[in-house]
């Protein structure tokens, strides 16, 4: 019984780095990323859509992208929702395409960043935790139930123990990664 238990906290810990890479990606580095325009909404047809719903976002150049609307009567509002982001970015248009430099990071910008991640990074950890002391309960419920032995329900403790560990490791590796991407020239 306590393995399934184990088996769906995994996935729940697996959700939370996975989440955490997501959240990654939508952090403005000095290179150009479509990902970068994932959680902004454009006003469209009486609805808040995500841009990649309205137009196509590609990247020419590693500091360039360059938004192309499906419907050129949405260029405006595109450009709008961009410009009213927190990603601090200047877009211009031509009537057809939507134009975006990504400027260098300043070092002050950088530090910033890599503090926005680390507070990612922590809350992903949080919920590990979170996430343990949940199914550490589970366990308890479960011996008290009798429907697990001392024994399976002491295993099973340092089963998910390890599995926190491994997965507060991974969110460690997946900050140092982000860190450096920020960091760099």
């Amino acid at each position: 019984m306590s393995n399934n238990v184990i088996s769906s906290l995994e996935e729940k810990m697996k959700k939370t780095a996975a989440n955490l890479r997501e959240n990654f990606a939508a952090l403005r580095t000095g290179r150009a990323s479509a990902a970068l325009f994932d959680k902004i909404r454009v006003d469209a047809y009486g609805d808040k859509q995500a841009i990649n719903q309205v137009a196509n976002i590609s990247i020419p150049e590693a500091r360039l992208v360059v938004i192309t609307p499906w419907d050129k009567a949405l260029i405006g509002e595109i450009e709008k929702a961009i410009r009213n982001s927190e990603l601090s970015l200047n877009p211009s248009n031509d009537g057809k395409v939507i134009r975006i430099s990504i400027p260098p990071l300043t070092g002050d910008r950088r530090k910033a960043l890599v503090k926005t991640a680390k507070n990612y990074a922590e809350q992903s950890k949080v919920a590990l935790r979170n996430i343990r002391r949940d199914g550490n309960d589970e366990l308890k419920k479960q011996l008290k139930a009798s429907e697990i032995t001392e024994d399976d329900e002491k295993k099973a403790y340092e089963d998910l123990q390890d599995l926190t560990k491994r997965y507060t490791a991974e969110i460690d590796k997946i900050l140092a990664e982000k860190e450096t991407e920020i960091m760099e020239e």
